[in-house]
C-alpha cells in the first residue's frame, strides 16, 4: 500500500506532461507530496477525499471476543462534467468526495479549491494540474460580446445547419432504401395517367 512521493511525481508529470504544468507548479507539487505516504492502492485511481481503509476489531455480543476486521470506503463510479475541460470525466469517487464536490459547486471548483497537500491520490493531483493549466489558458483568452441581433443570427444559422443535416440524413436513408427510384416510378406513372386522361378528354370533346 505504501508508495514513494518521487515515483508518484514521475507518474503525474508523465501523464500531464512537463510542458502542460503551470510555472512554479512543479516545485509546489514536490513540496506538497511527502517522500513516503500510505494510501490504499485503488485510491490512486480516483477521488477519495481522504477516505481509505480503516482497521479495527469486531466484538462479539456474548463473550466480548475481539477479531480483527477492516472497513472499506463506499466507492462509486461516476461521470462528472468539467466546464473548464468541456468534457465528462469518468472517475471513481467516494460518497464523501461526492458531497464535497456538490458543496464546492462542481468538479472544477472542488479541484481548484482543494490544496495539494489534501489531494492525496495520483488521479486527483493529475486532474488538478490539468484543470489549473487549462484555467490559466482560458484566463489569457480575449472575451468577445455579441449584440442580440448577432446572437439571433447565429442561432438561426445553427437551426438552418441542423435542418440541412437532417435533410441530408433523410436523403441518404432514402437512397439506401431505394426510395428515389420508387418515387420516380410513381411520378412517371402519374404523368402517364395524366396524358391518358388528357387524350380521353380531347376525344370526348371532339
Amino acid at each position: 500500500m505504501a508508495f514513494r512521493g518521487n515515483e508518484m511525481m514521475k507518474k503525474i508529470l508523465k501523464k500531464v506532461g512537463d510542458q502542460n504544468v503551470a510555472p512554479g507548479l512543479k516545485d509546489q507539487l514536490k513540496k506538497c507530496i511527502p517522500d513516503t505516504k500510505v494510501v490504499m492502492g485503488r485510491a490512486k485511481r480516483g477521488l477519495f477525499a481522504g477516505r481509505h481503509i480503516q482497521f479495527g476489531n469486531r466484538i462479539s455480543e456474548d463473550g466480548g471476543n475481539k477479531s480483527r476486521r477492516i472497513w472499506k470506503p463506499n466507492v462509486q463510479e461516476k461521470r462528472l462534467f468539467s466546464y473548464i475541460m468541456d468534457r465528462h470525466i469518468r472517475v471513481k469517487v467516494t460518497t464523501h468526495a461526492l458531497r464535497c464536490i456538490d458543496k464546492a459547486g462542481g468538479i472544477d471548483e472542488y479541484l481548484l479549491k482543494t490544496p495539494y497537500h489534501k489531494m492525496d491520490t495520483e488521479m486527483g493531483l493529475e486532474w488538478k494540474a490539468r484543470i489549473e493549466k487549462r484555467y490559466e489558458e482560458l484566463g489569457k483568452m480575449e472575451v468577445v460580446f455579441f449584440s442580440p441581433e448577432d446572437e439571433a443570427k447565429f442561432e438561426q444559422g445553427f437551426k438552418d445547419l441542423k435542418l440541412a443535416k437532417r435533410e441530408a440524413r433523410r436523403d441518404f436513408r432514402r437512397q439506401m432504401s431505394g426510395w428515389h427510384e420508387k418515387q420516380k416510378e410513381i411520378e412517371e406513372g402519374q404523368a402517364d395517367d395524366q396524358v391518358v386522361d388528357e387524350e380521353e378528354q380531347l376525344v370526348a370533346n371532339s
